[in-house]
């Protein structure tokens, strides 16, 4: 049975509470769990499960052209506009952003090649903070958003990200990461 899975880069536990920590008194918002933070690079809503190894090799080779990097979660910015926004995120600085975009088209390339077909939207890099049932005016959230900076942090590896919908706390998804792929520069 097909699953529905992503690569992502995860940041580092501190990081995580970094920004739980920053949230945790801005209330009204639906934060999304900091168990789940990560930054896509490919999402694939539907592996057959007979090209999952297949899938896990090529993105080893995706994953080994790109050297380890430091990134820093830094700006934010929403889906589709502030004026009816639906996700609240927060970006990364330019020059990880240029190697995440590296990361991004490997990471789709290798899933296209497994006959994982990744969905056609557009690479951003961004960590999704949260996710609203319905669209808000999201100015003011956006200038709260944009003081935090994270401390930075080495990106060595990108996971493949097994997504079981509702299987949550909440009915949230629950994410299994499945394999791992080192970055190396070769």
């Amino acid at each position: 049975m097909p699953q529905r899975m992503f690569v992502a880069v995860v940041p580092p536990q501190e990081v995580l509470e970094e920004l739980a920590d920053f949230l945790a008194p801005r209330e009204g918002m639906p934060w999304i769990d900091p168990g789940q933070w990560h930054l896509t690079l490919a999402f694939m809503p539907s592996v057959p499960q007979a090209r999952e190894d297949e899938l896990v090799e090529h993105l080893d080779s995706a994953a080994a052209r790109v050297a380890p990097f430091d990134v820093q979660l830094g700006g934010a910015g929403c889906f589709p506009d502030p004026t009816r926004a639906k996700v609240l995120w927060l970006g990364v600085d330019a020059a990880a952003g240029e190697s995440l975009t590296r990361l991004a088209t490997g990471a789709r390339a290798a899933a296209n090649v497994s006959g994982a077909t990744p969905d056609g939207r557009a690479f951003v890099p961004h960590l999704s903070l949260a996710r609203l049932k319905r669209p808000i005016e999201a100015t003011r959230w956006l200038r709260v958003l944009e003081t935090f900076r994270s401390s930075p942090w080495r990106v060595r590896e990108i996971e493949l990200v097994a997504s079981h919908l509702g299987e949550g706390p909440r009915r949230r998804p629950r994410y299994e990461t499945v394999a791992r792929a080192a970055l190396s520069g070769e």
